[in-house]
Parts: structure tokens; C-alpha cells; sequence
């Protein structure tokens, strides 16, 4: 037995014999039926969105040659870009650090954080103009040469009809960005993945009344793909969290983008029996609101949640636009810096139910849904420390300015068994996340 515990937030963890669990407590068998080799296992039937049409196999039907054991980033890079899109399988083992030489690696010759600041201090600059017609050789034209090595070397594209698996409990990756962009057919199991770390934010005086730093690098991103399985994954910002992070010019000198981001038309996505934790701004679905990206935005975004725990994060649990969302089964742990779970903006359908919502005391219930944009939902069976909690009621009481109507306009079918929303907290600590595919 081992004991995990998320900031604060203790749970018993049956490492072995989750499938049990979830048998014996729901009666499912989603889970029960797979080939011996887990990396070879295929989304089942009806398991979320990413099982419409044609299903999710990722790499299934490798042969030998296109399965591949990887223990450093260099060997990961090289066999995802290895046989193109024929089918292969990606077995990790041990973590892969992307930025095992630091950040002092990526650093443009003559770049220095020091001058950087001393030249864009609101005193020295100011906060009108913002730092994109900056030369090549000013502190600003540095940090953006500095920004684009590190681009090159920590994202890891990925093909089509690929399995990325973790081997073990111990298997993940740190300060990586896997790119899964126009492509189909996609899997990603049981891995742990540190959040990557922007060696160089931007500072952008007009950002906001004081400025502000925005950082790159999502850990994993969705961008006009289709049908992506994520599964048995673990995201966190492991040795740097944003609590440790210092203040320039009186901001958080922000580090962290998402955790996962799923945008640009991207469709048939499952996640499911992951952990989230210890993150601000964790799921973007849908990344803007403009015309421009609308119009490839709708009419897609289709994604499944199913018993994840969201542990200790701000916001975005997710955050969306435009798709078609279903939410059930999912456990969400809040802390005294929780802002909101769902997001909704523009054009979203999203549908919650079956949730179990653990709140701290004087975290008000009304504080789960945030409204960015009118867009119906519709939010049932869901609880809050236990009992039965109307969430559109409960957030139109408290915040009517910003009411909520109810009803997404559509039913979701694409489930596997429904577990009771009591039961969720019990069934999700002892088996979401990474380790713990059984």
C-alpha cells in the first residue's frame, strides 16, 4: 500500500488490482477486457469521444521493427520520427529529462537576465509600448533567440498510429512538450510529466494595467487532431511550482503555460484516469474567441473527461470554446487558491455530471463554474463534500450577474458504465494517474 498525497490532500493508494476496484464498486468492464501487453492495448468501445468513428488503436498493429524501448530524450525524438506514420509503439523507461543540461543551454550568446531587466523596468520603459520591434542584439532580441532553442529542443512532434507507454511506475518525462499536431490516432499511457519550464519568459509591458510575463510550453498539446487517447497519465509542476516562483516588477514571473492544451479544430479526444494537480492554468480547449479560429473550431472540439483527479489546481478544469464536452466521473480536490473548475466561453456545449467536488471550508460551491461567455450547460448528479449540489442554482444564487442557463442542447452516448457520483472520490484516488495501470 502506498500513500500518495497531493498538497494537503492524503489518499490510501491500491497501487495493484485497481481494475478490481473499479469491478467490485461499479460493476463496469471497460477495463476488464485487454491483451496481455498493455502497449498494445486499443481504446474500447464507446470509452469517450475518442472512440467515435473509427476508434483510437495508436500503434497497436506495430511490427517488431516500429517497437521501440527509450531511456533518454534523444532515443525518444528518434523513434517517434522513425517510420513515419507507420504504426509503432514507444515503450519509456525511467524518466526522460528534456533539459538535463539546464536552462544556461539554451542561453544566446551576450543573453543576460540581469540587462533584461534593467532595460524593460517600468521606471526604464515603461508600460505603452510593448518589446516586438526590439532588434536582434537587444535584450529582448536575445531572450527571443534564447526562447527558440528552447523550443527546438523540448518539443517532440508526434506521428500518427503511435502508442506512447510508460514502462513501470517510475516512467515520465520532465520539462518536455509533446506535440501531437494534425495527425490521428494517437495514444498516451502511464506517464508521469513535470510541466516544462520557460528559461525565458517575455516581459510584455501592456499586458494588463502593470504588464505582465507569459511563458510558452504546454506539456502536451492537441492541435487539429483526431482521436487521441490519454490515459493513466500524471500532470504536475513537479519541482517548480508556481509557489516557489520569485516576482519582477511586481508580477509572478510565470514559467508554466497548460498541462493540456486542445485547440485548432482538434477532435475525438478521451482523457481518461488521469491526474491533474498542482497547476494554474491547466485545460484550454479552444484558444480563442476571434473569428479566425472559430470557424475551424466549430462543429469540432469534441473531448471526453472520465475519472480524472483534478487535485489543487487554479482554474481550467478545463476552460472551453465551441466544443462539445463531457465531464463525468471526475474527482476535483480544490485548495484555499482555487478560482473555478469549468470554464465557460464561447459557444461551448458542455456537459457536467457525476462529479464529486471536494472543497475546502469557506470555498463556496458557486465558485465551480465560471462564466466567460453565455453558453448553456448542463450540470447534474454532481456533489459537493458529499451532498447533492444543483451547481448552475447555487452559482446564479451567489453570482447573478453572471448566470448560467441550463441545458447543452445534447446527450452524450459515448460512455462506458456510469459510476454513482458518491462513489467517484473512492474509485479515482485509489486508480487515476500514472503507475497505476494495472
Amino acid at each position: 500500500m502506498n500513500t500518495k498525497k497531493w498538497h494537503g490532500h492524503a489518499t490510501s493508494v491500491a497501487v495493484v488490482g485497481c481494475t478490481a476496484l473499479a469491478l467490485t464498486v461499479t460493476g463496469t468492464t471497460a477495463q476488464a477486457a485487454k491483451p496481455r501487453d498493455p502497449a498494445r492495448q486499443t481504446l474500447a468501445a464507446n470509452d469517450g469521444w475518442a472512440s467515435y468513428g473509427t476508434g483510437t488503436t495508436g500503434g497497436a498493429a506495430a511490427d517488431a521493427d516500429h517497437v521501440y524501448t527509450v531511456t533518454t530524450w534523444a532515443e525518444f525524438k528518434a523513434a517517434l520520427a522513425d517510420g513515419g506514420s507507420a504504426p509503432k509503439i514507444i515503450k519509456v523507461k525511467g524518466t526522460i529529462d528534456a533539459v538535463s543540461e539546464g536552462c544556461d543551454a539554451f542561453a544566446a550568446d551576450g543573453y543576460d537576465f540581469d540587462a533584461y531587466l534593467a532595460k524593460y523596468s517600468p521606471e526604464a520603459w515603461g508600460l505603452d509600448t510593448d518589446l516586438s520591434a526590439e532588434p536582434d542584439d537587444s535584450p529582448e532580441g536575445l531572450r527571443r533567440t534564447s526562447a527558440a532553442n528552447q523550443d527546438k529542443a523540448i518539443k517532440a512532434t508526434v506521428p500518427a498510429n503511435t502508442t506512447i507507454i510508460g514502462i513501470g511506475k517510475d516512467a515520465g518525462f520532465k520539462g518536455a512538450s509533446l506535440q501531437i499536431k494534425a495527425v490521428d490516432n494517437v495514444i498516451v499511457r502511464n506517464l508521469a510529466f513535470e510541466s516544462p519550464v520557460d528559461c525565458f519568459p517575455q516581459w510584455d509591458p501592456t499586458d494588463g494595467d502593470n504588464g505582465n510575463w507569459n511563458s510558452e510550453y504546454d506539456t502536451a498539446v492537441v492541435y487539429g487532431s483526431t482521436h487521441v487517447w490519454l490515459d493513466h497519465n500524471t500532470f504536475t509542476d513537479g519541482a517548480h511550482p508556481d509557489s516557489a516562483a520569485p516576482t519582477y516588477f511586481g508580477m509572478l514571473y510565470q514559467q508554466h503555460d497548460g498541462e493540456l492544451d486542445i485547440v485548432r479544430g482538434a477532435d475525438y479526444v478521451t482523457a481518461s484516469w488521469n491526474v491533474f494537480a498542482d497547476h494554474d492554468k491547466t485545460i484550454l480547449i479552444g484558444n480563442s474567441d476571434s473569428e479566425s479560429t472559430a470557424a475551424g473550431d466549430r462543429g469540432h472540439l469534441k473531448v471526453t473527461f472520465h475519472h480524472n483527479l483534478f487535485s489543487d489546481l487554479v482554474e481550467r478544469a478545463p476552460r472551453v470554446r465551441f466544443g462539445q464536452v463531457d465531464s463525468y466521473n471526475n474527482h476535483f480536490v480544490a485548495n484555499d487558491d482555487y478560482a473555478y473548475s469549468f470554464g465557460i466561453g464561447k459557444e461551448s456545449q458542455l456537459v457536467a455530471e457525476h462529479n464529486a467536488f471536494t472543497l475546502p471550508e469557506g470555498v463556496s460551491a458557486a465558485k465551480v463554474l465560471k462564466r466567460w461567455n453565455v453558453s448553456p450547460l448542463t450540470a447534474a448528479d454532481n456533489y459537493v463534500n458529499g451532498e447533492a449540489v444543483d451547481l448552475i442554482a447555487v452559482h446564479n444564487a451567489e453570482i447573478p450577474a453572471e448566470a448560467l442557463e441550463s441545458g447543452a442542447g445534447w446527450t452524450p452516448t459515448l460512455r462506458t458504465k456510469v459510476d454513482p457520483a458518491k462513489a467517484v472520490p473512492g474509485i479515482v484516488d485509489h486508480c487515476a494517474g500514472s503507475g497505476r495501470l494495472s
